[in-house]
């Protein structure tokens, strides 16, 4: 059990019994927002190559990192400096930078204009082998995940299955620089994540807060080798709220932490950009009417979402 209260969930167990793991991710989303996930699968030398790869690209001298900068790219692919991202109705900008590796499609794919080809990364040499390596892995697991979420939401275990299969998913490279002595603004401020969910590797690192029901902020303090999940707006949405997206942050470190880098893993899943989102009959009742009389395509509802964030102008 962690100290906020979310005790892991084995999906390697919940697997030999798919509705019992059905319905401990349900409580914990109900609940949270949030889940831990244990026993995933995902290599830990994949894993360790990745944050490998990740420090030392955000090594890099900055001129370097910032060939990679896609201008009018909302910050899908390649890199993003620090200081851009803001969260919804924030003033400040939060205090990281990040990368951003998408799903390769072949060529004449129909979603090829909604999703940008990867950049080629040069330095460190290994760079895009590790990390497309580790957004398979992760993509998989979040299937997985999703299996148990629509067995939850009454729905057949393979609901999700060809909606996020070419889902515009992404996963982020994400570096906290140390912070100097009076840093004003937050590493992450609060916000909710746009996708279907999210999986994280790197929450051990202390920081990571969820807001609680009851208005108090929860550390998020998993054991290690587990993944951290969250539900999205997009699946909020389309639930009609039964799943609610949850608001967190990342505060800044004590003192003692302040002159050291944070990094962390983050992989968002989405939908494919042509899904359209309309929010599920059995999710919509007298007592419980629908928050979203119209649909909108997940490629929409994302561009959106980017604006708010200062990523796309």
């Amino acid at each position: 059990m962690t100290a906020n209260g979310i005790a892991p969930i084995s999906i390697a167990q919940g697997e030999k019994d798919l509705a019992g793991f059905a319905a401990k991710l349900g409580d914990s989303f109900a609940r949270t927002g949030f889940a831990v996930i244990s026993d995933h699968g995902i290599s830990e030398q994949v894993i360790a190559q990745s944050f490998d790869v990740t420090r030392r690209f955000f090594a890099l001298p900055e001129d370097v990192k910032t060939r990679y900068l896609v201008p009018g790219g909302a910050g899908q692919r390649g890199y993003t400096p620090f200081g851009i991202e803001t969260a919804k109705g924030a003033v400040r900008a939060d205090l990281k930078e990040f990368w951003h590796v998408g799903r390769n499609l072949p060529a004449g794919h129909r979603l090829a204009s909604a999703m940008p080809a990867n950049l080629c990364v040069t330095e460190p040499p290994e760079f895009d082998a590790v990390t497309y390596r580790l957004f398979e892995a992760m993509d998989a697991l979040g299937l997985r995940i999703l299996k148990g979420i629509a067995l939850y939401l009454g729905l057949d275990p393979e609901f999700f299955t060809d909606k996020v299969a070419c889902g515009n998913s992404i996963l982020r490279l994400l570096h906290y620089p140390p912070l100097a002595p009076g840093a004003v603004g937050m590493r992450a401020g609060a916000h909710e994540d746009i996708n279907v969910i999210t999986l994280l590797l790197g929450a051990e690192e202390a920081g990571l807060q969820l807001l609680n029901r009851d208005g108090t902020w929860l550390d998020v303090d998993p054991p290690r080798g587990c993944v951290v999940v969250n539900v999205g707006d997009m699946l909020q949405r389309l639930t009609n709220h039964v799943l609610p997206s949850t608001t967190h942050r990342v505060v800044n470190p004590k003192p003692e932490r302040a002159g050291f880098s944070r990094y962390s893993l983050p992989f968002f899943q989405h939908f494919a950009s042509d899904y359209l989102i309309d929010a599920l009959p059995s999710c919509i009742t007298a007592s419980r009417p629908s928050r979203y009389p119209e649909a909108i395509t997940a490629d929409d509802y994302l561009r959106e979402r980017l604006s708010e964030i200062k990523l796309k102008v």
